[in-house]
């Protein structure tokens, strides 16, 4: 799926929720802390808005990150094949994550897989949801270093990290080698 094709579908996706929440612009801009134009400009996939920018527009929404990937019209499925999985590069920081999780499937967990550049970095600022958002992160290669709160974890490969997203959290690869870990989030 090319990055035009990506941005139309989290576009959809991000009208579709808006309107099922029954939430404006102004009020989605307001909850999210996201500037009603680039709100506009995501709605319309005129823009690739950064990881930091969509994390922010799905706490105003009340959904993980991982949510606005999954395609908005696919029917559930119990099985999601690597060739369906759709990458999506950070166009800040460059990190590649792919939803691992069928799309549309009931559940409350989603699997995301990330490759994260040497030396990127990820600050997320952290948003209050009415949902609370479980994360694990689990290190398949490399180093990373997760700061939550103020609290630093240095987890190298095989370690693993559970936090509730209630908080800022960063993401960095300090090492001049590529890292890959996946997040599992858990929503109840």
């Amino acid at each position: 799926m090319t990055v035009k094709n990506l941005d139309q579908q989290i576009a959809t996706r991000v009208r579709r929720l808006r309107s099922e929440r029954a939430l404006t612009i102004e009020a989605l801009a307001e909850r999210s802390g996201v500037s009603r134009s680039m709100i506009s400009l995501i709605e319309r996939g005129e823009t690739s808005a950064t990881a930091v920018v969509l994390e922010k527009v799905a706490g105003g929404l009340d959904i993980s990150l991982a949510a606005l990937f999954e395609p908005a019209d696919s029917p559930p499925t119990p099985v999601s094949r690597r060739i369906d999985q759709h990458a999506w590069r950070d166009p800040d920081s460059g990190y590649l994550r792919r939803n691992v999780s069928p799309p549309g499937f009931p559940s409350p967990i989603q699997i995301v897989e990330i490759e994260f550049p040497p030396g990127a970095l990820v600050a997320y600022e952290g948003t209050n949801r009415q949902t609370p958002v479980h994360h694990q992160v689990w290190v398949l290669d490399g180093s990373v270093e997760v700061t939550v709160g103020e609290q630093r974890h240095r987890l190298n490969c095989g370690d693993c990290l559970a936090f509730l997203l209630d908080r800022p959290v960063t993401y960095q690869n300090p090492t001049r080698k590529p890292a890959r870990y996946t997040v599992v989030i858990a929503t109840r």
